[in-house]
């Protein structure tokens, strides 16, 4: 047993070692054909293939080092020898016809070419092999008339249908390609997904529109000759998709799935996939069809009515133009849900959701309030659920005028999440309440230690109001201004928007030199924001950014400008000025890499 054992270790070195030795030798012959030292080459990839016959690569690198190297007549009787000694290898006569071609002997080279073809036998990997020998000498033509021979010889006729597809790709001749890709899916329909990544790519590179014209056309023909056929409505529905014409894929999704019977599950996926680009009305529908069509026994149902109401509260709060009375119907329905499916860790998640419905644009911050307080009791609630519940119930006491109690819940979840990012997110929110309530030493403290925060968005506003406090703490014998200005803050938080004007007025009016007038004035533009008054908005940050360049708020004020500018506005070049002069002009601003980002993705370019 252990002569047995000895004599297979000595075996296995042994063919390790030859098989090292030749990955030395390859790497060395690719180097030196690659630096044009052909001779040397050529005398390597001969001994690779001496020893390795049935490596055609091998043979075929040989022949190219001898063609570079003019050896034409070696060449010559090194391709014929082979070919006597397979007659049966109908590639050689592609290698040998391109040696002719190199040495401007076109007619000889064709009638070579033409004799390979000629020669192609019942066989599928002998035509494929000489298919590939063609596409690889980017002999596109002959390649296809040797597909075309192999689908007159070979059954099923659709046989070679996808290496027509793919040489016609190649070629550039897009309408060929779209037609046999479509004619694969006949036999093999299994196969449409690794379609759809071929036509992704065709569309990408070879022209968008005129590419998906030519396929749309092609599918409703196919369609209509195989209308008990599922593959082709189905890629019909994925090209609209691709056009984000969600209303044309929805209605095609909607077809199949009744006329097969399927799930609802088809129409689902594409609903999300609406909703989550941005196409709320067309996911509306989707949702709304499983849930009349399919019902409550639905494995979608639950799902497909808790996201159709997220879509319709996304689809009035993004038209930026609305009123606190075009919630009153998403009201209804968000409680009737709760009515039906009631409040439960299920549901947690939309309470939750509710509950912003009602604060921030309803109006209802008691009523928020109180969705809360019966979240946070909830048994079984995932328990970053509840800490964000906690969270948003702190910020509507605040809002409501219930500081410690506020204060209280900031710094539950401080507590019970220290090291994680929700943690950090309450003691930034417990840091400015202190702010607000006139406490700047100790708020200054925790802001200094949120500095070194996970998450880049606090660690930055943490940054912002360290150096605010300061700046505008000690400049006087008072600390009264900022005092002030804490409270203009606190009563923005509550959306006291009139009396936060007051406020800040004051400050100019009694303090007139004091160092909080870019301040003011940036507040009174987010106020303005708010308020949906885009003028007054971009007339005060820019009173910001061109008469206060050195004070802490104007690369703020930039930012925030292009922010309006982009999302607002719509005004991307705008926008994208604006960035590039933040990044420019506030190198050193922690807002600088992200407005660098932004503006290389308005300007087009592939951002990983």
């Amino acid at each position: 047993m252990k002569k047995l054992f000895f004599l297979f270790t000595l075996v296995f070195l042994w063919f390790s070692g030859q098989s090292q030795g030749q990955g030395n030798k390859t790497q060395l012959a690719y180097q030196y054909y690659n630096s044009g030292e052909y001779e040397k080459a050529a005398q390597i990839y001969n001994e690779l293939y001496t020893q390795n016959v049935r490596n055609y690569h091998y043979f075929n690198k040989y022949i190219d080092c001898l063609i570079s190297m003019e050896d034409f007549d070696l060449a010559e009787n090194r391709i014929n020898s082979m070919i006597k000694e397979r007659p049966q290898d109908i590639t050689l006569y592609t290698t040998l016809g391109n040696l002719l071609e190199r040495q401007e002997k076109k007619e000889e080279a064709q009638k070579i070419y033409q004799r390979a073809i000629n020669s192609a036998a019942n066989d599928q990997s002998g035509i494929s092999k000489l298919g590939n020998a063609f596409v690889n000498l980017r002999k596109y033509d002959l390649a296809i008339e040797v597909y075309e021979r192999g689908m007159e010889l070979m059954a099923p006729k659709d046989y070679f249908s996808s290496n027509l597809a793919n040489t016609y790709r190649r070629k550039g001749d897009l309408k060929n390609a779209i037609k046999y890709y479509l004619y694969s899916l006949r036999t093999r329909p299994q196969n449409v997904n690794s379609i759809k990544s071929n036509f992704s790519a065709i569309f990408q590179k070879d022209g968008l529109e005129e590419g998906r014209n030519e396929l749309k056309a092609k599918l409703y023909e196919e369609i209509q000759e195989f209308p008990d056929e599922s593959v082709y409505p189905d890629l019909l529905q994925w090209v609209f998709e691709q056009e984000r014409d969600y209303k044309k894929a929805m209605r095609q999704a909607k077809s199949l799935d009744r006329r097969f019977d399927e799930t609802g599950q088809r129409v689902y996926r594409l609903a999300e996939t609406a909703r989550r680009d941005g196409a709320y009305e067309d996911a509306i529908d989707g949702y709304q069809y499983i849930i009349e069509s399919k019902g409550q026994n639905s494995s979608y149902y639950f799902e497909a009515k808790q996201f159709q109401l997220i879509a319709k509260k996304k689809l009035i709060v993004d038209d930026l133009i609305f009123e606190k009375e075009d919630f009153k119907p998403l009201n209804t329905e968000y409680d009737s849900f709760l009515n039906e499916f009631g409040k439960n860790s299920q549901t947690a998640w939309l309470m939750l959701d509710f509950a912003k419905l009602k604060a921030t644009y309803a109006d209802d911050v008691s009523g928020a309030i109180g969705l809360l307080e019966e979240l946070v009791e909830l048994r079984g609630i995932n328990k970053l659920i509840r800490a964000r519940s906690k969270l948003s119930l702190a910020d509507y006491y605040l809002v409501d005028g219930q500081i410690w109690e506020a204060t209280l819940l900031y710094s539950q979840v401080d507590k019970e999440f220290k090291e994680e990012q929700i943690g950090e997110t309450a003691r930034f929110k417990n840091a400015m309440f202190s702010y607000y309530n006139g406490d700047f030493e100790w708020a200054q403290e925790q802001f200094d230690i949120l500095k070194a925060a996970t998450s880049r968005l606090i660690s930055n506003d943490a940054i912002d109001m360290s150096v605010f406090i300061t700046d505008n703490m000690g400049l006087d014998t008072t600390d009264v201004p900022l005092k002030m200005f804490a409270d203009s803050e606190m009563l923005i938080f509550q959306g006291k928007y009139d009396q936060a004007f007051l406020k800040l007025d004051s400050i100019g009016l009694v303090y007139p030199e004091h160092t909080l007038l870019d301040d003011i004035l940036y507040k009174k533009a987010q106020i303005y924001v708010k308020q949906k008054k885009y003028d007054l908005a971009i007339s005060a940050y820019n009173t910001v950014i061109d008469n206060y360049t050195e004070e802490i708020r104007a690369d703020n004020a930039l930012y925030e400008l292009a922010q309006l500018y982009e999302f607002q506005l719509a005004d991307l070049e705008k926008a994208e000025g604006l960035y590039k002069r933040l990044f420019l002009d506030f190198s050193n601003s922690t807002l600088a890499v992200d407005a660098r980002k932004k503006y290389r993705s308005l300007r087009g370019d592939d951002i990983q």
